[in-house]
């Protein structure tokens, strides 16, 4: 109720508008609105879902908080199945919807020391999929249809480096020919990484 008229308000839509989007008249709203009855909880998150907050904050429970958007965390990704059908689900991670609406995401969780000392064993690392990206980003690449790995990318005429940030692993170079008939595919550019502790 504390915060119904605020985000009604920030939104520009009237009593009538959130009565409509409710299925219920106006003056029951505008009853919730004054606090002269206390909406139930599935008409709350039906607010919370109008108003992208989350109930706590509609109550005044908690100070403002944009609910996220939930993304898989994959213990290992395979060539040729989509993110959405993965059952190998460890986890989620939750990012903002301004982030969402620029991609499809998904979560990787770090395997191995290769990337040391950035990226730990048991990191998680948010990924934008694409199939594309520059050289010097951090990508999710896999090689031969296996599990995927993360590396930096390097392009050259040639084919395409992949490089440990740990010194005490070997770059891995793949040409054109290899890129094609292996295949090395990218499936996205690391964009956040959320270490573990």
């Amino acid at each position: 109720m504390i915060n119904f008229k605020t985000e009604r308000n920030k939104k520009n839509l009237s009593q009538q508008d959130i009565a409509n989007m409710l299925g219920i008249t106006q003056q029951a709203y505008a009853n919730y609105e004054r606090g002269v009855r206390q909406a139930d909880y599935s008409t709350l998150q039906k607010l919370a879902d109008i108003f992208n907050v989350t109930v706590d904050y509609l109550l005044g429970r908690e100070a403002e908080k944009k609910k996220g958007i939930k993304i898989p965390v994959l213990g290992k990704v395979q060539a040729g199945i989509p993110i959405a059908a993965v059952e190998d689900i460890i986890d989620y991670e939750e990012i903002t919807e301004e982030m969402a609406s620029k991609g499809e995401y998904f979560a990787l969780q770090v395997r191995g020391e290769s990337m040391e000392p950035r990226f730990l064993d048991g990191d998680v690392v948010i990924v934008l999929k694409q199939t594309t990206v520059e050289s010097g980003d951090i990508a999710i690449v896999l090689v031969n249809g296996n599990d995927a790995t993360i590396k930096k990318i390097k392009r050259t005429d040639e084919g395409i480096m992949l490089i440990p940030l740990n010194s005490a692993f070997e770059t891995m170079f793949y040409s054109n020919e290899q890129i094609e008939n292996l295949p090395v595919t990218i499936l996205g550019k690391v964009v956040e990484l959320r270490g573990k502790f």
